[in-house]
Formats: C-alpha cells, sequence, structure tokens
C-alpha cells in the first residue's frame, strides 16, 4: 500500500496512512516531470552565469556575494552543517516523520530545484523507517524552519544522528544499514530542503491530529461528568442553539443529548436545581467554540502542506526564478497560538468540572470521591494536578506571533516564531489530556456512587472504557499512575481516527 505525493493533493488521511498504518511514498508521474523541468532551469542558469540567490550567491545578509562555479557544491554543504544549530529535546518520533513526508511534497510540487535523485534518497528514508533525530527549539519561523530543516538534511548527507529500528545511531550509519548511499548536494538543494515551513507545519498536524480527537472525547466525558452531577438536561435541548445558529454549538449540544440519552441520572430544571454552573450548562458554547477554532486550523494546515514554501522559486514554464517570502510562517503561527488558545481552554472548563465532582460545597456526592472521607484522601489532589496543568496551559498560550527578534543582521527583520507557537500548542494538548483524564477518573468514580446501571448506554461504553485502564477506586493509592495510563489510552485513540471525515 502506498500514498502517491505531487505536492497539490496531500490529505490528513495519507498522512495518518504514512505516519501511523505503514503505508509507503512515491512521487506521482506528473511531479516527477515537474521536478526534472525545475532542475533543468536552474543547471541551464549555471550554465549561463546567471546569478540566483541561494544558488550561486551566499545565504541571508552575504546575498550579495557571489559564489565562484567551483564551490557551489561546498556552499551548499556548508549550509547545512552551519545551519544545523537546533536545541533542545528533539522532537517526538512521529513529529519527525510527518517532516519528512511534509518536506518531500513540498518539493514533489516542483518549484525547487531539486535533483530527483535527492528527493528520492528523501522518500526512501520515510519508506525505510529512517527518522532524523531533529531537535526541537531554535526556529525562528521565517526564512523557514532553517536549524530543524537542516538537521534533518544531515540524514541524506549520512551525517547527523538518526533513529532506525527504534535505535539511535549516527545518520552514516543508519542509511548503510537500510542499503541506502549518502548523497553529495549540487547546487541550490541545501537551500531547497531546509528553507520552508515543514517543522511547525509538521508539529501543527500532529498537534491537530491529537487536538481533534481530544475535543470530540471531551464530549464524552463531560457526558458522564454530567450524570454524576445529576445535570440538567434543559441546556443541551435544540430550541435555545437554534437562536445562536453556531453549527458547532448545536453539533455540540446534539452530541451531549446522544450521549445522555437513556440516563436515569440526568434531571431537568427544578428538580433539584433551576440551572446548572456554567461549566455544565455552557459545554455547548465552549466545546462549540473549540470546535470552531479547530476548523480554522485544519484550513490553514490543510493548505500549507500543499503549498511551495522555499525562496527563491524556480517557475520551469515561465522561465522566472523569483525570490519572495513563502517561507514566512506568520499563517501558522496565527493557526498555532489559536490552537493553544483553544486546547487551553478545554483544560480550564474540564478542571472547573473537576472541581464540581470532588468539592463536597458544589454537591452531595462524598468528599473528594473518598471511600472513607477523612481516613482517606479519596481524590483530593488531582484537582490540584489539573490545576496545576491548567495554569501552566495558560502561560504557555501566550501568543508567539506577536513576538519577533531581527536576524541575519537585521536583512531577516521579521520572523513569525510559528514553530514556537506550534511546540506550545502541543504542549498544551498534552497538559490538557491529562487534564481530562483526570477528569475522566473523577466522573467514573461518581459513576460508581451513583449507581454505573442508571447510565445512559452510551456513557456506559464510555465508563467501561475507563474502567479497563483505571479500576474502581476502593482505597487510597499512587493516582499519578492510574492519571498517566490513562491519558496514553486516550492518545492512543488518535490512531484509530479518519481525519478526513472529522468536522
Amino acid at each position: 500500500m502506498f500514498v502517491q505525493i505531487d505536492g497539490n493533493s496531500l490529505t490528513y488521511e495519507q498522512i495518518h496512512q504514512v505516519i501511523y498504518e505503514g503505508y509507503s511514498v512515491k512521487i506521482s508521474d506528473h511531479a516527477l516531470e515537474n521536478i526534472k523541468r525545475s532542475r533543468a532551469l536552474v543547471e541551464d542558469s549555471i550554465t549561463n552565469n546567471k546569478v540566483i540567490y541561494g544558488v550561486n550567491t551566499g545565504f541571508g545578509k552575504f546575498s550579495d556575494t557571489v559564489i565562484s562555479k567551483d564551490d557551489l557544491a561546498d556552499l551548499q554543504i556548508n549550509l547545512i552543517r552551519s545551519h544545523a544549530c537546533g536545541l533542545g529535546e528533539p522532537f517526538p518520533i512521529e513529529v519527525s516523520q510527518v517532516m519528512l513526508l511534509l518536506r518531500a511534497n513540498a518539493l514533489a510540487k516542483g518549484y525547487s530545484g531539486i535533483r530527483l535523485e535527492t528527493l528520492q534518497l528523501l522518500i526512501d528514508c520515510l519508506n525505510q523507517n529512517i527518522v532524523p533525530v531533529i531537535p526541537s527549539q531554535g526556529s525562528l519561523g521565517a526564512s523557514g524552519d532553517l536549524a530543524p530543516l537542516s538537521h534533518l538534511a544531515l540524514l541524506l548527507v549520512g551525517e547527523g544522528e538518526a533513529v532506525f529500528n527504534g535505535e539511535k545511531m549516527s545518520g552514516a550509519e543508519a542509511l548503510k544499514l537500510a542499503g541506502l548511499q549518502p548523497i553529495k548536494l549540487q547546487a541550490k538543494e541545501g537551500l531547497a530542503l531546509i528553507n520552508g515551513t515543514q517543522a511547525m507545519t509538521a508539529v501543527g498536524v500532529v498537534a491537530y491530529m491529537e487536538a481533534q480527537k481530544l475535543a470530540d472525547l471531551s464530549d464524552g466525558i463531560a457526558s458522564l461528568t454530567l450524570e454524576g452531577l445529576q445535570g440538567i438536561v434543559d441546556a443541551f435541548t435544540p430550541e435555545s442553539h437554534s437562536v445562536r445558529p453556531y453549527p458547532e454549538q448545536k453539533q455540540v449540544a446534539e452530541r451531549i443529548l446522544s450521549y445522555l440519552d437513556g440516563s436515569q441520572l440526568t434531571t431537568i430544571q427544578g428538580q433539584i436545581r433551576v440551572q446548572d454552573a456554567y461549566s455544565l450548562r455552557c459545554i455547548p458554547q465552549v466545546h462549540g467554540a473549540i470546535q470552531q477554532v479547530l476548523n480554522y486550523v485544519k484550513e490553514k494546515l490543510s493548505i500549507e502542506i500543499n503549498s511551495a514554501t522555499d525562496n527563491p522559486l524556480i517557475f520551469s514554464d515561465s522561465g522566472n526564478v523569483i525570490s519572495g517570502g513563502n517561507f514566512h510562517g506568520q499563517p501558522i503561527a496565527f493557526a498555532m497560538d489559536f490552537l493553544g488558545i483553544a486546547m487551553s481552554e478545554v483544560g480550564n472548563i474540564s478542571e472547573r468540572r473537576i472541581e464540581r465532582l470532588v468539592n463536597p460545597q458544589l454537591s452531595d456526592l462524598p468528599a473528594f470521591l473518598s471511600p472513607d472521607p477523612g481516613l482517606q484522601s479519596g481524590l483530593m489532589i488531582t484537582q490540584y494536578a489539573a490545576a496545576s496543568l491548567v495554569s501552566e496551559n495558560k502561560t504557555l498560550a501566550h501568543p508567539s506571533s506577536v513576538d519577533s527578534i531581527p536576524s541575519s543582521a537585521n536583512q531577516e527583520d521579521h520572523v513569525s516564531m510559528g514553530t514556537t507557537a506550534a511546540r506550545h500548542a502541543y504542549q498544551i494538548i498534552q497538559n490538557s489530556r491529562r487534564v481530562l483524564a483526570i477528569e475522566a477518573i473523577c466522573a467514573a468514580q461518581a459513576a460508581d456512587i451513583r449507581g454505573v446501571s442508571k447510565l445512559a448506554p452510551e456513557t456506559t461504553k464510555l465508563y467501561s472504557r475507563i474502567r479497563k485502564s483505571v479500576p474502581t477506586i476502593t482505597k487510597d493509592r499512587i493516582f499519578s499512575r492510574d492519571i498517566e495510563k490513562l491519558a496514553a489510552d486516550l492518545k492512543g485513540v488518535v490512531k484509530e481516527v479518519n481525519y478526513e471525515m472529522v468536522r
């Protein structure tokens, strides 16, 4: 099974197939012709002594320095080595794999001037599961993701580090074990490999995939909480949502009602109380707004994964070579900041529902859902942990896109910080997943107290799923293990989703 790339039609579903389902990647016949024509134009320009940025000039502030023909290959390898300034912990394996795929797809558009054999080696590495070790810090998100993509490019020249068959080793050793030969970069190729937005976009794609599933899961977990707190269902009926016609709000309300259909634990207005607190009553409004953000993020990433973000761009049809700014990550920076804010709210409202489950002043449930209040603290400190994560998310959600520090002697005087925004959004998602895991544990314990037999059929399924990871609490234990186990199980669900079918 394989996915065919042409630079124009890569989908989330195909990304999922390659990264999680073992599909191979191949270049379409149409893309092959575009790549060859683009490369021919580069070589013709060199033959005719045309001065082209990054082909026979220096980079950044050195753009006015003309390089002799004899030094063009050295120019490219020097670029890769000098720009490999990534720092910190490496990106997760799946992010680096997506980065390989997205860079291959961008090069397959045929505007980069790269040789076919260089692109094919990149694809061979992806197909044989050789994953470059790419430090996660060091990109400004304009002039492309220079530092992280340089670490990706090091693998192709037999340098840097890689993971192959689960083992970390040198890039040279990984290629050798896979039966592949490193390439020697030619004119324009080093720049073609690193001048793009694929680091921030790869993080963004993985983050979006996880975020979408997490947002959907939050509706089910909130429904179980509603039963644990004997929530009022009137707030979810269609009538009130029809007069504020956000489709996502309506969809969330409908989903909550479907989860709660048949429940013997929910109530109606005036049965126990007239109104619920906002964290219960306003689930459609808050969760719906989060879905709106996810729709926006999906749209922007869909454009970016099929874009040419090089500089300069090689237009073989017209013969033009244009220096522009498609490498600037501002669209993705905004989208990632927006994603971080939205997913921070997933955790924020979830923590407030946790508080209502464990606080004896806010419900008639046992204090902190303890099996023996006083002697045993029960789930008291899980709310502390959730509050800590939510607070951390609020600092991580500070927008990165409003910052810019000039670089390259002020030649590159405005940058996006898009990769920082994507990294922060990704971390927020990990934190919010743990918060939702805490809510799920508390809601399941409340269901035990109320009577599991009274749950709705759909929330009974969710309850059973939670209990596969976290047994009923009969006495105090080390709850961090339960939280991490359930959070990991919730993350694992991502691999089952067809993202083309998600809103």
